[in-house]
C-alpha cells in the first residue's frame, strides 16, 4: 500500500516556489522588522535616558541610569518576550496560527505608541510606566516568534523551506538597521535645529528640552510597519497542515490550499480521520513518547538558543559601551545629548550593515544546500574564534589607531551569529515537532534562549564593569571588565558548538517525516529501520 500521506501536504512539499511563498515572507517577516527594531532601540535611548533624567548638578560626567533602572529597561521586554513566547505558542496549538497571529500584530502595535507616551511627574515614574508598556511589547514580541516560524514552514515547500523561515527571521537585521537610520535622522534634524554645547562647557543646556521628544519618537516609529501588515495577516488562510492535521478539517485544509496553489486537491477526509486515531498522533508533550522521539531534540534546540543569546544580546544590548571601552565612541563629557546618540546610531548603522544583514542573508542563501547543523556548528566556531580574538589581545584593540580592527572583528562576530545559530536556532525547531505541538515547542525552545537573552542583558551589564572599583560608573560594583567578559562569552560560544550535536539535520526532508506525522505502510518498504519498527501500529509504521 503506498504511503497514507495528505494530497494537500504533498502538494504543499512538491509546490514551485510561487507568489504566495513571498507574499507569506513578507507578512510574516515585517513582525520581525518590528520586533527587531522594538527590542534593539533601547540600546541607542539608554544612555540619552540617563541625561535627561538623572543628570546629578556639579556632576564632572552627564547623568546615566542607576543600575536597578537600567537592568529594567533593557531587560523588561526580554521578560515580556519570553512569557509572550510560551503563551502564544502554546495558544497557537490550541486554537490555531491564523486566530492568534493578528493579536500578537496588534498588542505590539499599540504598545510601541504606549511606550512613546511613557508618562510620570518623576524620573522614577516615567521608567516605570516605560518599563510596563516594554513588557507588554515584549510579550506581544513573544508570540511572533513561534507563530511566524511555525506558519513558515507549514506553507513553505521541502525544497527551499529552510529559505522561507530564514528569510522571515532576516527581516531582524533590517529592523536593527532601520533602527539606527531613524535615530540618526531625529538626532541629526533636533541637533540642526536645537544646537547644544558639549557637556563638558554647558552641562544643563548640552541637553536640550526638546531631546525628550526624540526617544519617543523613535520607539513609536516602531508600530507603524506592524500596522501596515495587519490587514493582510488577516487574509492569510490557517496553514493547511494545522487545519487538516491538529483540527482534522481536511475539505477546509484543501479548499485553502486549492485556491493558493490554483490546483485541484481531494479532501481525504477519511485518511484525516484514520491518521487522527493513531496512538502515535495523540501522544502529549510531558507523555514518555514525546520525550523517546523528541526529549533531546527540543533539549538541543533549547540549549543552543539559551547559549546564543546569551552571547548575542550581550553583544547587541550594550555595544555602545563595548564601543566606548575602545575609545570608537568619544567620553560622553565631550559631546551634548544629541550629538552622543548620532554617534551611538551610526555605530550601530556600520554593524548593521557589514555584519548583522549579510549574515542574515547569507543564512538564507546556503541553508538549503549546506544544511541547518553545518551552519550552526560553523557560526558557533567562528563566533568563538572572532570572540576570543577580541577578548585576549583585548589591551592592543584599544590603543589608537587600532580601533578599526577591533570594529572589523566585532562585526564579523555578528556576521557568524547571523550565518550562524542566531538563524538555525529560529529555524529548526518549527520543523521537528508534531504539528500538534509545533508551535509550543517552538515557544519553549525560543523562550529558553530569551532565558538566554536576559542573563547576557542583566549578567553583561554588571560583568562589563572595570574590576577597579575608581573606574566604574556611579552606582555600579566593581566586575571583571570587557576583556574578561568577552572571554566568558567566546566559552559560552563553544558549549553552543557542543550542544549543536543534539539538533536533527532537516535539509530537504518533509516537516512530517522529520515530526512523525507521516504515516506508511511498512510493506512498501519506505523509511528507515527505527521508522519500520516502531510498536503497535499493525506494519503501519510512523516517520520520526
Amino acid at each position: 500500500m503506498a504511503s497514507q500521506q495528505l494530497q494537500v501536504l504533498s502538494a504543499l512539499d512538491a509546490a514551485k516556489t510561487q507568489f504566495y511563498h513571498f507574499t507569506a515572507i513578507v507578512i510574516a517577516g515585517m513582525g520581525f522588522f518590528t520586533d527587531a527594531y522594538d527590542l534593539f532601540c533601547i540600546s541607542l535611548v539608554t544612555k540619552l535616558l540617563g541625561r535627561i533624567y538623572y543628570h546629578i548638578p556639579g556632576s564632572a560626567n552627564p547623568g546615566s541610569l542607576p543600575p536597578n533602572v537600567a537592568a529594567a529597561v533593557n531587560g523588561v521586554a526580554l521578560c515580556g518576550t519570553l512569557a509572550g513566547q510560551l503563551f502564544f505558542g502554546w495558544l497557537g496549538d490550541k486554537m490555531g496560527r491564523k486566530r492568534v497571529y493578528g493579536v500578537t500584530l496588534m498588542l505590539m502595535v499599540v504598545t510601541s505608541i504606549a511606550s512613546g507616551l511613557s508618562f510620570g511627574s518623576t524620573a522614577k515614574g516615567v521608567m516605570a510606566t516605560l518599563c510596563f508598556f516594554r513588557f507588554w511589547l515584549g510579550f506581544g514580541i513573544g508570540g511572533d516568534y513561534p507563530l511566524s516560524a511555525t506558519i513558515m514552514s507549514e506553507y513553505a515547500n521541502k525544497r527551499t523551506r529552510g529559505a522561507f523561515i530564514a528569510a522571515v527571521f532576516a527581516m531582524q537585521g533590517f529592523g536593527i538597521l532601520a533602527g539606527g537610520i531613524v535615530a540618526l535622522i531625529l538626532s541629526a534634524a533636533f541637533k540642526a535645529r536645537f544646537p547644544a554645547l558639549p557637556y563638558q562647557l554647558d552641562p544643563v543646556g548640552s541637553t536640550v528640552t526638546q531631546a525628550d521628544y526624540v526617544w519617543r519618537i523613535i520607539f513609536m516609529v516602531g508600530g507603524i510597519p506592524a500596522a501596515l501588515t495587519y490587514y493582510w495577516r488577516m487574509k492569510m488562510p490557517e496553514t493547511a497542515r494545522y487545519t487538516a492535521l491538529v483540527a482534522r478539517n481536511a475539505k477546509q485544509a484543501a479548499a485553502d490550499m486549492a485556491t493558493v496553489l490554483q490546483v485541484e486537491i481531494e479532501a481525504e477526509q477519511d485518511k484525516v480521520e484514520w491518521l487522527s486515531e493513531e496512538p502515535a498522533n495523540n501522544y502529549g508533550l510531558f507523555s514518555k513518547e514525546f520525550a523517546r522521539r523528541h526529549g533531546l531534540h527540543l533539549v538541543g534546540t533549547a540549549v543552543t538558543w539559551f547559549l546564543l543569546d546569551i552571547v548575542f544580546y550581550s553583544q547587541s544590548l550594550f555595544q555602545k559601551d563595548i564601543f566606548v571601552a575602545v575609545n570608537w565612541i568619544p567620553s560622553a563629557k565631550t559631546m551634548s545629548a544629541l550629538e552622543e546618540l548620532y554617534l551611538i546610531a551610526r555605530a550601530q548603522t556600520i554593524i548593521a550593515l557589514c555584519g548583522t544583514i549579510p549574515g542574515y542573508w547569507f543564512t538564507v542563501a546556503f541553508i538549503d544546500c549546506m544544511g541547518r547543523r553545518t551552519i550552526q556548528l560553523m557560526g558557533f566556531f567562528f563566533m568563538t574564534v572572532f570572540m576570543l580574538g577580541l577578548a585576549i589581545p583585548y589591551n592592543y584593540w584599544k590603543t589608537p589607531g587600532h580601533q578599526a580592527g577591533f570594529v572589523v572583528m566585532y562585526a564579523f562576530t555578528f556576521f557568524f551569529a547571523n550565518f550562524g545559530p542566531n538563524s538555525t536556532t529560529f529555524v529548526v525547531p518549527a520543523e521537528i515537532f508534531p504539528a500538534r505541538l509545533r508551535s509550543t515547542c517552538h515557544g519553549i525552545s525560543a523562550a529558553t534562549g530569551k532565558a538566554g537573552a536576559i542573563v547576557g542583558a542583566f549578567g553583561f551589564l554588571y560583568a562589563a564593569e572595570p574590576s577597579n572599583k575608581a573606574l566604574t560608573d556611579p552606582g555600579y560594583p566593581p566586575g571583571i571588565g570587557v576583556k574578561y567578559s568577552l572571554i566568558v562569552l567566546g566559552v559560552v560560544d563553544f558549549f553552543g558548538l557542543l550542544f549543536t550535536f543534539l539538533v536533527p539535520e532537516t535539509k530537504g526532508k518533509s516537516i512530517e517525516e522529520m515530526s512523525g506525522d507521516v504515516v506508511v505502510d511498512a510493506e512498501d518498504g519506505s523509511g528507515t529501520d527505527e521508522q519500520r519498527q516502531l510498536p503497535g501500529l499493525n506494519n503501519r509504521t510512523v516517520h520520526v
